[in-house]
């Protein structure tokens, strides 16, 4: 069978799983779910990736996530990468966590988004065991299942910072709590009635409708050479170098780039990285230091963004001013 495509370009959305090797369990304890949803939280913040439904399992996971930057092989290579170390180090094995690699279907976001999401949230009710008993016992099991983005949905305390919420109850009348009962209501419909989504997915990859389907292969498969992998180079769009820096400039005042030190430093250096799409060791060319220094600087600088709102804020203006170039 033929490998699924890999789509990539500005704004794409993905429901993507993996799945551990000969299905052994991914997750041993709680500790270890922590530290996943913590690796997924910093790979989304490094990428500028959104995050909208997730659920963990024993030996597998489910997250929907979209990529304003149409980078989805880096996200994930950074990601799946990071926690297999974790895991690694902490039982002391080498070797591969997955069992390929992972699976991602481009989802069509008008048509699909909230299907996706209740799909993902369904999991855990979904195994061979729990299809056994009577929908109230799965219903409540379903409820109390805290590994799942579900609880943030229905419960406004049970929200995690680095989950968008907002787009997907937009289309049960918005984040409020009429909103929010109607995505609970349409889970409980869903669970009686049963919800695939697989049948649906053309050609191993896409989950949308026809215009869409044809959209997808007019622009990024017929006329890519390299049918396997369409080159991210034309696709992912990244502002220029210049564009980036005049930003920073604007927003953070730091102007003398070569000259500047500590977290202005690691500032300048996390920008490029993000919206100009510069690798560590171009940016440590760019300062005449080494590629790993880089990297160092800008995981220091996510430490300190944790710690102090004025770092926060300062972030939070450049992103928001990429944003607006970029629309």
């Amino acid at each position: 069978m033929a490998r699924a495509l890999r789509v990539q370009y500005p704004g794409a959305l993905y429901h993507i799983t993996n799945r551990s090797n000969e299905r052994k369990i991914i997750f041993r304890d709680d500790i270890d779910r922590k530290n996943f949803l913590e690796i997924l939280s910093r790979s989304i913040d490094i990428y500028s990736t959104t995050l909208h439904s997730f659920v963990l399992m024993n030996n597998h996971w489910h997250i929907l996530i979209q990529t304003p930057l149409g980078n989805l092989s880096e996200f994930m290579r950074h990601f799946n990468i990071t926690y297999t170390s974790y895991y690694n180090r902490r039982y002391k094995r080498v070797g591969h966590l997955y069992q390929g690699r992972y699976k991602s279907f481009l989802v069509e976001r008008d048509a699909y988004l909230s299907q996706v999401s209740r799909y993902i949230h369904l999991n855990p009710v979904r195994v061979a065991d729990m299809k056994q008993l009577p929908l109230e016992e799965r219903l409540k099991y379903l409820w109390n299942y805290k590994w799942s983005s579900l609880p943030g949905y229905l419960v406004l305390k049970n929200r995690l910072d680095f989950l968008e919420y907002a787009t997907v109850l937009a289309e049960y009348g918005g984040d409020v709590p009429a909103g929010r009962e109607r995505y609970r209501k349409q889970i409980i419909e869903d669970l009686a009635a049963g919800l695939a989504i697989r049948k649906q997915i053309v050609g191993q990859s896409i989950l949308g409708s026809k215009d869409f389907v044809s959209w997808v292969k007019d622009n990024f498969l017929e006329k890519e050479k390299d049918r396997e992998r369409p080159d991210i180079g034309k696709i992912c769009r990244y502002l220029s170098k210049e564009e980036v820096l005049a930003v920073v400039e604007k927003e953070a005042g730091i102007n003398r780039v070569i000259q500047s030190t500590g977290t202005d430093r690691q500032i300048i250096m996390t920008a490029l990285y993000k919206y100009a799409g510069l690798n560590n060791r171009e940016i440590g060319d760019l300062f005449g230091i080494d590629y790993s220094t880089v990297s160092q600087g800008r995981q220091r600088l996510r430490v300190k963004a944790e710690k102090d709102k004025k770092i926060r804020a300062v972030l939070e203006r450049i992103d928001k001013e990429v944003s607006r170039i970029k629309i």
